[in-house]
């Protein structure tokens, strides 16, 4: 257990974000020490570590869950490392994220260890080290906003509706990844930025407000949806409130021809291969940041099903669900290289939990201040090896190449 010693010393600092410990090698869980001089605690299943401040000191959380408990123990990072280099010695996994990189950590039964790094090419913010801590959010509780009022997300006097709580956690988690991405949009001139089935747009207008109404940018907001009672509606919200620059139109992203310039496309839950042709459009534009939250992948799924299947996989690609959820993911995680061949830094992000929703994966990217023609040869390498293999052909893909063809 010398590489997780070594690894545990070298992370628990204060760019630690968060670690996840599982797979215990017991199947009804797992004794655990949790604290030296105290006795081991039974059954536990998961261990969660975070970082927080206590009197000024850098400290480490674990909370250990069995089935129907939480244990929680503060330790310095010097007992901390101790103990969870003890605790790994019982479980098979561990995902553990800082600042600037992912690891995940691997024990297989027979005791040997596979340690993963990945770098992270935009660093992510540090944990936040309050021990108390209520959750900051960037429309705050208790802030009257108008349009969460108007779209039932918050009470006339500010509060948040109970059973709306979950909306407005994932417009302010959406939020934070566009508060991330400030500094590569431009304060000079005004922006344009296109939503591509905005559908209610709760995002759409939340997007305004934060950017235009909290930070002061000069921006023009494009929401774009199939539903002309939902655009008339939306519309009339924002002219109720004095949004100049926001409007809404009814139109398919595959026709849309309005703009020439634009600086950020967002296409959050457009179906299947409407995704695909937001993100060619988006590439076609030169946009600087895209976000996409794709949404029922069917293309390659049916792909599957018409075609051959690599033998390799054909045995689990007999049960219907499992392929479909495969598909899926094959579906974002070629997107993500997509980008990456188009030039940009692109990251597949947790939107939400995913006990609140499966369609939780969020793809941003951002365009490179210099083109690399060797990450970018990389990308369209890897990204034929996998179609030839899988025996797919995504619609991004064919969308991408006519528009080089073109250029």
């Amino acid at each position: 257990m010398e590489e997780i010693k070594k690894l545990l010393k070298e992370v628990l600092n204060r760019e630690f974000i968060r670690a996840v410990i599982s797979s215990p090698k017991e199947k009804e869980g797992t004794a655990v020490l949790l604290e030296c001089g105290t006795e081991p605690v039974q059954g536990i299943l998961k261990i969660k570590v975070r970082p927080l401040e206590k009197r000024g000191e850098l400290m480490f959380q674990l909370e250990a869950f069995t089935k129907t408990q939480a244990f929680h123990r503060n330790l310095n990072p010097e007992a901390a490392g101790e103990i969870l280099a003890v605790v790994m010695e019982r479980f098979g996994q561990m995902q553990l994220e800082t600042v600037s990189q992912d690891c995940t950590v691997l024990i297989s039964k027979k005791g040997k260890v596979t340690i993963r790094r990945k770098q992270k090419k935009i660093r992510a913010k540090a944990a936040d080290l309050f021990h108390n801590r209520k959750k900051r959010y960037i429309l705050e509780e208790g802030v009257k906003v108008p349009f969460l009022q108007d779209l039932g997300v918050m009470t006339q006097d500010g509060k948040i509706v109970h059973t709306r709580f979950d909306k407005f956690r994932q417009i302010n988690r959406f939020l934070e990844f566009i508060e991330d991405i400030l500094p590569q949009l431009d304060r000079g001139r005004e922006l344009t930025i296109l939503d591509f089935g905005c559908g209610k747009s709760y995002l759409t207008f939340a997007m305004y407000y934060y950017l235009h109404e909290l930070k002061k940018y000069d921006i023009r907001i494009i929401g774009l949806d199939l539903k002309s009672e939902v655009i008339r509606h939306c519309n009339e919200l924002a002219e109720k409130y004095g949004y100049e620059k926001l409007q809404f139109l009814e139109g398919d992203i595959a026709d849309y021809e309005g703009v020439n310039r634009v600086d950020m496309v967002v296409t959050l839950h457009a179906c299947n291969t409407a995704t695909d042709y937001a993100l060619a459009k988006a590439v076609g534009w030169n946009a600087k940041v895209i976000l996409s939250v794709p949404c029922c992948q069917h293309e390659i799924n049916e792909q599957f099903e018409a075609g051959e299947t690599p033998e390799v996989l054909a045995t689990v690609m007999e049960y219907g669900l499992l392929r479909e959820r495969f598909a899926a993911l094959v579906t974002d995680g070629l997107r993500a290289k997509y980008l990456e061949s188009e030039g940009y830094e692109t990251q597949v992000l947790e939107f939400i939990d995913m006990e609140h929703t499966p369609k939780n994966i969020l793809l941003r990217a951002v365009r490179r201040g210099k083109t690399d023609g060797a990450i970018e040869a990389e990308s369209r390498k890897k990204l034929e090896e996998c179609e030839a293999f899988l025996n797919i052909q995504p619609t991004l893909g064919r969308l991408l190449s006519e528009k080089s063809r073109h250029r």
